[in-house]
């Protein structure tokens, strides 16, 4: 059981990775208010695709294991229909040059690709199953949770982290590119990614493929559409279209799976993901009380969000 807190906590920032710190500390017996700047659906965590695969994030020490703690989490959310978590079989298609991921397969279930799964110019690949969360579902349903169990959740714009601690003892700082001016952090950066959504059609596995520049390239079968990407602009902080771009997403992606070929295109998205040169995962003590940096998650937010959660609570406890 638990120990009882002794203080309230208020977590800044309501995308994932500030919901899921929430429950986590809810679940060990904190009161905690959730305080964003935005809310869902305005959040960039929304605009993910939210395919688990560990990606544009360091270091690959610490974050390996918080993917695959999340890993578990999300095999238990994909139980609840609501929840918009799904497991889906699919492929990882490897480039000439590129290498395997080794952790890849050793997932359970992963093997290598068999000569008739794999794609014209990819001489290997690594078929598996991973969780695809449906962000406009996952969000509402976390947040319902957290309400479900006392929590508030308001708006409010803090300049720095000495406001967030007049509100509480215990601030964990979930602001993602804001900690740019709510810690003062200058090494936060956007990294710029554009995704297609057009109609599923047959499409009903996922495929990707990294390209050797560190690009990646997916696609992303959901409930009601297909999400095709992507793109990464490090330190690009424009949120406008860009054609060009999308007419390399359906280049690209059409070679991993030809069933996208003239799909009807649904809408474009562009998010600005919080990337750093390491996520920020400690402990800062101040004068008027403790921040928990949680933030710098690249385009691995929703990858990481359970094991970065369990480590907030941790260091919180």
């Amino acid at each position: 059981m638990a120990r009882p807190a002794p203080f309230p906590a208020l977590v800044v920032g309501c995308g994932v990775i500030g919901l899921t710190s929430a429950l986590e500390l809810q679940a060990a017996g904190v009161e905690v208010t959730i305080a964003a700047r935005e809310l869902p659906p305005a959040t960039v965590s929304n605009v993910a695709a939210a395919f688990w695969y560990p990606y544009a994030v360091l270091p690959p020490e610490r974050c390996l294991p918080w993917a695959m703690e999340s890993l578990g989490v999300f095999r238990e959310h994909a139980l609840d229909p609501a929840s918009g978590v799904v497991l889906c079989r699919g492929i990882e298609l490897v480039p000439p040059g590129g290498r395997q991921p080794a952790w890849l397969l050793s997932l359970p279930g992963a093997r290598p690709a068999r000569p008739e799964e794999l794609r014209p110019g990819f001489p290997a690949g690594i078929v598996f199953e991973a969780p695809l969360v449906e962000t406009s579902l996952y969000l509402p349903w976390l947040m319902a949770r957290f309400r479900a169990r006392g929590g508030r959740i308001e708006t409010a714009d803090f300049a720095g982290l000495e406001q967030a601690l007049a509100r509480s003892p215990l601030v964990i700082d979930c602001a993602g590119l804001g900690a740019r001016e709510l810690a003062r952090d200058p090494s936060v950066f956007p990294i710029r990614g554009q995704i297609l959504r057009v109609a599923r059609g047959a499409q009903g596995t996922f495929a990707v493929s990294h390209g050797l520049d560190g690009g990646a390239t997916y696609v992303i079968p959901r409930s009601q559409d297909c999400v095709l990407g992507g793109t990464r602009g490090d330190g690009v902080d424009s949120l406008a279209p860009d054609p060009e771009e999308s007419a390399d997403i359906l280049r690209r992606t059409a070679e991993l799976a030809p069933a996208v070929l003239g799909a009807e295109v649904l809408g474009l998205l562009v998010g600005l993901r919080p990337g750093r040169p390491s996520v920020r995962l400690e402990v800062e003590r101040l004068p008027a009380g403790r921040v928990i940096h949680n933030y710098g998650h690249g385009g691995a937010g929703v990858t990481l969000s359970w094991g970065c959660a369990r480590e907030v609570r941790r260091l919180a406890l």
